[in-house]
């Protein structure tokens, strides 16, 4: 057979069934983190560089894994062990984080919580991709996106109606209310179980039925160019280097480091790989790095604009509201809980609203295709931070997370479908790592830059991290108009 069998929903509801848990962790930990980080004494100029933890670990581990998936076969399958592993780990940092005595120890905990929902996440994307047939990929990833709506949702509320329970949602200095403390273990339950469903009630084609199936056309395993890559690997590792001595001799932020940090590693990493045989995992890695396809080069920097902006949010959200329109810095005080519990509604009403984005948005590509689509929904997601400057009741915020939930539901969907149908089964884990590059990359840029660009040209204003990332998105929607829109990929989408 050259084609995979399609499954049944309730088949396609129990393998995606496990993302429910993993957002569960993601959205509790972008919720509160912040939250968590200042409690515990985090200035407001250090709190990027804390979170960098979450793009670093996927930047690392997701390509690694994917990797490693591709090569793996044990009684529990391809992907599945993967699933579980991370699931245990991300539990346990769940139910550690919020009673972490120091903020080091909650940083060092972000650590090991976003490696391990990395560790699950990236084999459940590629998950799809080996268990169903082309033209139903579309209503996998849709799935998906069902469950990340539905788990944000859930677990960016859970302090906000812990607290309308009666739960304590005020402690001492330097402790984390019991409405955070709870919710990060309800998460760790959930998540455990979600995953453990989908572990248990799914089963995976071995090996060669994958290969027997697939229709991609293979592709040339080619050493890198030994001589080109040197020359390239140098030219960004003195980049780097340079960026460094720029940092240190005009006395810049220190996060700048960070940025100088990556362009040398990158540099690294081209000179390594080109000296090593192409078995090897990084020759590899490296290798279809960076002889990526040319849509997957602009699908980049579309990536990189849009996760640019929500990195920005995910960061500067409690610290915006709760000062902007709560009147409050002081994290132990009850009006800057009130005002971090309304930013997990806020969440939750983005996440909420990209359900329904998702139904939407199949209707929106049959009439005017995959680009302008996305252009559309995330000019909506600029608007709704835009507007953030603009606003002062805290519930008309509800209305600007209209346009961020459409953005969201675009952004986990669309940028697939442009590069869909375009990766061979044997390759699916590590072309999805590579991907998630473009995810994470922005994010280690925010990281360096947000905070310097705030203190030196924005008074220290959390809220104008929200504007700068406005301005994020509307530049991702110009840049997808460079991509070329596939005809069959647009045709599955609108069919789902």
């Amino acid at each position: 057979m050259s084609t995979k069998p399609q499954l049944s929903f309730w088949q396609i509801w129990n393998m995606c069934f496990g993302f429910l848990g993993i957002q569960f962790g993601f959205a509790l930990q972008n919720a509160n983190v912040s939250r968590i980080f200042q409690t515990l004494g985090a200035s407001m100029d250090d709190i990027p560089v804390l979170w960098i933890a979450a793009p670093l670990t996927g930047l690392i581990v997701q390509p690694i894994v994917g990797y490693l998936s591709d090569r793996t076969w044990t009684r529990l399958g391809r992907r599945r062990p993967y699933f579980l592993v991370g699931a245990v780990l991300a539990t346990l940092a769940l139910f550690f984080m919020p009673n972490s005595p120091t903020l080091w120890i909650a940083a060092g905990l972000l650590w090991v919580l976003d490696a391990s929902i990395n560790i699950s996440m990236e084999p459940f994307r590629a998950f799809v991709g080996d268990q169903l047939p082309t033209q139903q990929r579309a209503s996998g990833y849709a799935m998906q996106s069902f469950f990340i709506g539905v788990g944000s949702v859930i677990a960016s509320l859970l302090p906000w109606l812990l607290a309308q329970a009666g739960i304590g949602n005020t402690a001492g200095p330097g402790e984390v209310p019991d409405t955070v403390r709870y919710a990060f273990y309800v998460g760790g339950a959930v998540l455990m179980l979600a995953v453990g469903w989908t572990v248990l009630r799914t089963r995976e084609y071995p090996p060669d039925v994958l290969r027997a199936h697939d229709t991609t056309p293979r592709l040339a395993r080619r050493p890198l160019d030994a001589a080109r890559a040197l020359r390239s690997g140098g030219a960004w590792l003195v980049a780097g280097v340079v960026v460094a001595g720029v940092v240190w001799q005009f006395a810049l932020d220190k996060q700048l480091y960070i940025l100088a940090a990556l362009l040398a590693a990158y540099g690294i990493a081209l000179v390594a790989a080109s000296r090593m045989r192409l078995e090897r995992a990084l020759a590899q890695i490296v290798g279809d790095l960076h002889d990526m396809p040319a849509e997957m080069r602009k699908l980049a920097v579309v990536q990189f604009f849009s996760w640019f902006a929500l990195f920005a949010m995910w960061i500067y959200t409690t610290a915006a509201v709760t000062q902007v329109h709560f009147g409050s810095t002081d994290t132990s005080s009850a009006l800057y809980n009130d005002g971090a519990n309304w930013v997990g509604v806020l969440f939750a009403a983005y996440n909420g609203f990209a359900a329904l984005a998702a139904i939407a948005i199949p209707w929106m590509v049959r009439r005017i295709g995959l680009r302008l689509s996305h252009l559309v929904n995330v000019t909506l997601g600029g608007l709704g931070l835009l507007s953030f400057l603009l606003i002062r009741d805290p519930h008309w915020l509800l209305l600007s997370m209209v346009g961020v939930g459409f953005a969201w539901a675009s952004i986990l969907s669309l940028p697939y479908a442009l590069l869909s149908d375009s990766v061979p089964a044997e390759k699916m884990g590590v072309f999805m790592g590579i991907f998630n590059f473009f995810i994470v990359i922005p994010q280690l840029v925010a990281a360096s830059l947000l905070g310097f660009l705030l203190k030196h040209f924005f008074g220290g204003q959390p809220v104008q991290a929200l504007t700068i990332g406005g301005i994020s998105l509307i530049v991702a929607g110009l840049c997808v108009l460079r991509v070329r829109e596939p005809q069959v990929g647009a045709a599955t989408v609108a069919a789902n």
